[in-house]
């Protein structure tokens, strides 16, 4: 590769795009088309995927191995922005024993029923599993917020439905996550930041693409007509929510293999940073491996 990023580098790349503290946060100063300085053509860009991926793979099975922590990955975005995509390229290689992928849908009659974190708190990775929500609990301050008549399909008492309505809600997600990383629940949170240019071509690419004909929805439209109104929103949850237990990474989704390159070094610097290894095991467990190869090992009569 010409100019392939080592370890190092990547590293660099995460801080750029890693948010653990709103206070200033501003979505106006990440570029959709940022690619940190990094030039790869397609099979370049592949070939270092393929390489963390295999590396993924590998602290996954400690992951699965040691069963104590959990992994949850949100990918948030707007239509089109490649959250599909970075599913499939990201955990191409990694053993699906060891990974649940979630995706949510507007709520049904039942989800309705109940606190809006009660939905995705039933889909959790279990400890040793990698956990991917397509969407998320977030969506209640996304989509809501900028759809409030939606509030009316929940049913809320009118008395909780004021002024610090979505100032709460944001409280309550901050204070779940808390709840989650002391739980032992990683949590990293992708914002797959398009910009509104790369997503009308796309858009355009689905109505073009009779092979892509059925990802087109007329709501697609519905909702890129309403392009600002999703920025605040999204702006607004980030700032409220980002914290050193539950980061999110801002990440330029315009090219998406750069989106795929930024998402899986991320999973692994968090992985790494578990110091993760096999179960030891203790010396009567021990001894009976030491029975059962002896035995395997003996000649037969």
């Amino acid at each position: 590769m010409k100019t392939g990023p080592g370890p190092p580098k990547l590293t660099k790349i995460l801080e750029r795009f890693c948010v653990t503290d709103g206070t200033k946060f501003r979505l106006s100063d990440y570029d959709p088309a940022d690619t940190a300085g990094i030039d790869l053509n397609k099979a370049e860009a592949k070939a270092l995927v393929a390489r963390d991926v295999e590396r993924l793979a590998a602290l996954q099975e400690l992951l699965y191995a040691q069963d104590r922590w959990s992994l949850l990955c949100v990918l948030q975005g707007m239509d089109s922005g490649g959250k599909d995509s970075t599913i499939k390229h990201v955990m191409s290689g990694v053993n699906p024993q060891g990974v649940q992928v979630s995706a949510f849908k507007a709520p049904g009659p039942e989800e309705l029923a109940h606190g809006f974190l009660w939905r995705v708190s039933a889909k959790l990775p279990p400890r040793g599993h990698i956990g991917i929500f397509n969407r998320s609990h977030y969506e209640e301050v996304l989509v809501v917020r900028v759809h409030p008549e939606l509030l009316q399909t929940q049913r809320l008492p009118e008395a909780v439905i004021g002024k610090n309505f979505w100032r709460h809600r944001l409280e309550d997600i901050a204070n779940f996550e808390r709840y989650l990383a002391h739980q032992g629940v990683v949590i990293l949170k992708f914002f797959l930041h398009i910009s509104k240019e790369e997503q009308r071509c796309r858009l355009l690419a689905r109505l073009e693409d009779p092979r892509k004909n059925w990802k087109f929805s007329e709501s697609d439209l519905a909702e890129r007509r309403l392009w600002d109104d999703y920025m605040h929103a999204y702006e607004k949850a980030i700032a409220a929510t980002a914290a050193p237990h539950a980061p999110w990474y801002i990440v330029p989704a315009d090219h998406k293999w750069f989106a795929h390159v930024v998402v899986v070094a991320a999973l692994i610097e968090a992985l790494e940073g578990l110091k993760l290894s096999y179960p030891k095991l203790e010396p009567a467990q021990q001894e009976l491996l030491n029975r059962a190869r002896a035995e395997l090992q003996a000649k037969p009569d």
